[in-house]
């Protein structure tokens, strides 16, 4: 290792963290999600998102509802 970093002109510290650098980066400690999981999370959260916007539409009208009655 200090050989090759003599040959390319740089300092063998730098030489030695690139390596553990990069040869960390391709090892991941969790494991891939694949894209199917990702569309899977897509339609639940798109469905839990249009009950929402369901139930918020129908309490903003309960609460027009009962504001009218407490005129």
């Amino acid at each position: 290792m200090a050989e090759t970093a003599r040959e390319l002109g740089m300092k063998e510290n730098t030489l030695y963290n690139w390596v553990y650098q990069y040869s960390h980066a391709f090892k991941p400690d969790k494991p891939v999600r694949t894209d199917e999981h990702l569309y899977d999370e897509l339609k639940r959260l798109k469905k839990e998102n249009a009950r929402l916007t369901e139930e918020r539409d129908l309490l903003k009208k309960a609460a027009a509802y009962f504001a009218k009655e407490m005129r």
